[in-house]
């Protein structure tokens, strides 16, 4: 048994069908926590199927977080099924793909702030309603190694995720003295659906041992090293940490990337 980090916490996750969300909603019920499981896809009902295979408290909620009348309603899921939030994690995002800035197209920039940032706009909007009106609330936001340092990610995609760090830390000071608490965790390389292609292309030519070299730890990060993160700072043990964009990253945004020279 976990120990109970987030007992009787009621936490709404985005994201939840796959990689990080589902690893996060997984380890957040095994903590105790009551988890509203949010996804655009039915994949999320396996996640709640494990969670609830496993004994923990789960529901799940089909859903897309940039429509603003389903982000107000699956926030407002969790209140009707568990009595109030307590947290929120928006996590849901896209890659972007990667191009080169000179082949976007402004459809392709406008899909990947659309989703990685006002997704997470809407989330902070409506979960606000409830935490400043109960004057105490966590909100944990997704965001990137790419949105602190160049070259982790495409133009699209490393802009989307800086803004993401700009509202956690704006919305810190304009919930200057409120009880509630907002931060980011960013990734570095982790093992998803999302980051597949960068694996497969690594695993066809034979250099799987390679991903993740250029960070101390020499190695990529898993799902659930992510989770554990989201826990804490989700958890009443995280009460003094606000308005941060923590990397959960093996070290690599420490320093500029380099290669440790062999003889």
């Amino acid at each position: 048994m976990q120990e109970q980090m987030l007992n009787n916490k009621n936490i709404v996750i985005t994201g939840a069908a796959s990689g990080i969300g589902r690893a996060t909603s997984k380890l957040a019920a095994s903590y105790g926590a009551n988890v509203v499981c949010v996804d655009i896809t039915n994949n999320v009902d396996e996640t709640v199927a494990e969670i609830s295979s496993a004994g923990g408290s789960a529901t799940a909620v089909q859903a897309d977080v940039t429509n603003e009348s389903e982000v107000e309603g699956f926030v407002q899921r969790c209140v009707d099924e568990y009595g109030r939030i307590d947290g929120i994690y928006a996590n849901a995002g896209v890659s972007g793909g990667g191009k080169a800035v000179t082949d976007l197209t402004v459809e392709d920039w406008q899909r990947t702030l659309w989703v990685n940032t006002v997704g997470v706009f809407l989330a902070v909007k409506h979960s606000l309603k409830h935490f400043l009106a109960q004057e105490q609330g966590a909100i944990l936001c997704t965001a990137s190694v790419a949105g602190l340092r160049a070259n982790a990610g495409g133009v699209d995609y490393s802009a989307s995720k800086a803004g993401v760090i700009s509202i956690v830390q704006t919305t810190a000071y304009q919930t200057y003295g409120s009880g509630v608490r907002i931060n980011a965790i960013c990734p570095g390389l982790i093992e998803t659906g999302m980051t597949k292609p960068t694996f497969d292309r690594a695993r066809e030519r034979g250099k799987e041992d390679k991903i993740g070299q250029i960070n101390p730890m020499k190695r990529f990060g898993q799902p659930s090293e992510i989770g554990e993160m989201a826990c804490f700072l989700l958890s009443d043990r995280a009460s003094y940490v606000n308005g941060q964009a923590v990397p959960v990253d093996g070290g690599l945004s420490s320093s500029h990337p380099w290669v440790f020279p062999r003889n």
